[in-house]
């Protein structure tokens, strides 16, 4: 369905946890992480019956996110009956990969059609900073390998500060393999909003041009986002921007989340939306799913207020959204 805007919302990105095996910095606090209590997280027949009332609404792509989705139990059963449903068409997964491996086969089975992997530095240690545990940027790595050549990869990487000198070897992963590599402003609300003053927009272009002058724009659709994409003849895959503070992407956007305790949200930065839990559990039907989810869907507002951080008002960390 169209909303008030007339833009076409066609694409649903779908939490189903808000846990996560890593507690990267600018997603979740190192400490004291409120999660949600499992009767509170939607079970999987909910989700489906959500899913069920957008694809009538003509949502037709899911992402499956998290926190990170892998380590919710039987994940690729859900995904399986995801892409079942009639009328998805697709079904792709956003995980930062450590748990990818064991479960790569069954996922590929299951019918999910592309996998974003995350990973902002190839430096073991300031990985292990960044993400706050004792996994390493190799491992991500060797997913990152054996995802590529099986199923559409994409690397996505939230540009920060002191990663800056990883800007060239993480693009060199779309040399080497046929993945496109993603460049993504931070976006400053719960845990991110912490370090609001440093620079969220760097001119990432240019310097990958001092290794590939040929780099340039490509008006090609890769995805169901809003990333600016750039090829050069060396390139296996492409280079991607993803900047929803320097440069909005709001008049096209074409998304709602739900969150995995049953809340869509219709933009990141508003913590405004409709509550679908208390519908899911008092036995309401399709149509009035359909209706809650409408009235959602046009009362998407307008753009966000990234620029102007101090109006950001949605001070829920990544993880219990679903970003």
């Amino acid at each position: 369905m169209r909303d008030t805007l007339n833009r076409q919302i066609d694409y649903m990105r779908l939490s189903v946890t808000d846990r996560c095996n890593l507690r990267c910095r600018y997603c979740m606090p190192a400490e004291g992480v409120p999660l949600i209590a499992h009767r509170d997280i939607l079970r999987y027949e909910e989700l489906l019956q959500v899913a069920r009332a957008a694809v009538a609404l003509g949502i037709d792509r899911f992402k499956v996110t998290g926190g990170e989705p892998l380590v919710r139990r039987g994940i690729t059963d859900f995904i399986r009956a995801l892409k079942a449903l009639p009328g998805v068409n697709q079904v792709t997964l956003t995980t930062n990969g450590l748990r990818l491996p064991p479960l790569l086969d069954g996922l590929l089975a299951a019918g999910l059609d592309a996998v974003n992997i995350s990973i902002d530095t190839l430096d073991n240690a300031q990985y292990q900073a960044i993400t706050r545990s004792a996994h390493t940027a190799d491992e991500v790595r060797a997913v990152i390998r054996q995802c590529a050549g099986q199923l559409p990869t994409k690397v996505n990487v939230v540009l920060l500060p002191e990663t800056a000198p990883q800007r060239i070897p993480l693009a060199r992963l779309a040399e080497g393999l046929p993945v496109d590599v993603r460049f993504i402003e931070r976006m400053p609300i719960g845990a991110a909003g912490i370090d609001a003053d440093e620079p969220v927009h760097i001119n990432v272009i240019d310097l990958l041009r001092t290794v590939w002058p040929g780099l340039h724009p490509i008006d090609v659709r890769r995805g169901n986002g809003p990333a600016r994409y750039f090829s050069a003849p060396e390139l296996q895959g492409c280079i991607g921007l993803i900047e929803a503070v320097s440069h909005s992407f709001c008049e096209g956007c074409n998304r709602v989340r739900l969150t995995s305790t049953g809340f869509i949200k219709s933009c990141l930065c508003y913590p405004a939306g409709t509550d679908l839990k208390p519908l899911l559990r008092g036995g309401a039907d399709e149509a009035a799913l359909c209706a809650a989810l409408r009235h959602a869907i046009l009362g998407k507002p307008a753009a966000h207020c990234f620029v102007q951080r101090e109006e950001v008002i949605e001070h829920k960390n990544m993880n219990q959204i679903g970003g």
